[in-house]
């Protein structure tokens, strides 16, 4: 049986705004000349927060990995919609907000705790006869998608200054916190997409153990390997 290295495991990385979590990979994969690296759960380019990185053999737990819940903070900014319910997409609606509470947003919140059918939005990764949703949306095309079960154990807002509201949200993997805020402002009457979006936590993993990208790729071959969690380990995490 093949020993493992030091350098078979995964790393924690605090991702910032811009990059897609692929580039992440490939800033680190070219950066220590390490073959296989993956990621544990795509964010959004916009999006922060924590990224679990595997390195080498531990690529071979990134399923298992993907598959853990996940802790978000955000903010939703009610009254207008786009596209892609999030401030990249175009504005597709503007409607004015009722006035309301932080109270007023968690009795609303509530309703959409537990199991729910989730649509996948039409801008995303997700593969339509082979070809991702958002090369289709980019043509103006719009097809049907199949929603998808999901779970919400916790989802409440800590502050609401209109139009803006800061929540906190943990669910199972696969849930598009985006789609999210478009239901709730659809619900409210007003609308809503997302403005930010940080990912705090993901299975017992938490982003205040990890590195931002920047300190990852200053440190040296040694520094990474000390900061690797080993595949043994991960294994039982």
């Amino acid at each position: 049986m093949q020993e493992f290295t030091a350098l078979d495991g995964a790393i924690l990385v605090d991702k910032p705004a811009g990059p897609t979590s692929h580039d992440v990979v490939d800033a680190i994969r070219r950066k220590f000349g390490i073959k296989k690296v993956g990621h544990c759960g795509t964010l959004d380019p916009n999006a922060t927060g924590l990224l679990i990185i595997v390195l080498g053999r531990g690529t071979k737990l990134s399923e298992r990995l993907m598959s853990d819940d996940k802790v978000y903070e955000g903010t939703m900014n009610f009254g207008e919609s786009t596209d892609s319910h999030d401030s990249d997409g175009e504005l597709t609606g503007s409607l004015p907000v009722l006035p309301m509470t932080v109270e007023d947003l968690n009795t609303e919140a509530a309703t959409f705790i537990g199991d729910l059918m989730q649509t996948p939005p039409m801008v995303s990764a997700i593969k339509k006869n082979g070809v991702p949703l958002y090369k289709l949306a980019r043509k103006g095309l719009e097809v049907e998608r199949e929603p998808r079960l999901i779970h919400i154990y916790n989802f409440r807002f800590t502050d609401y200054t209109e139009p803006f509201g800061k929540f906190k949200v943990a669910c199972t993997k696969g849930t598009y916190v985006r789609v999210l805020a478009h239901d709730l402002g659809q619900k409210l009457g007003c609308g809503a997409h997302l403005t930010a979006l940080r990912r705090s936590a993901a299975g017992k993993f938490d982003v205040a153990d990890a590195l931002t990208l920047d300190a990852v790729l200053q440190l040296s071959e040694a520094q990474l390997t000390q900061r690797v969690i080993p595949y043994l380990k991960l294994a039982v995490a």
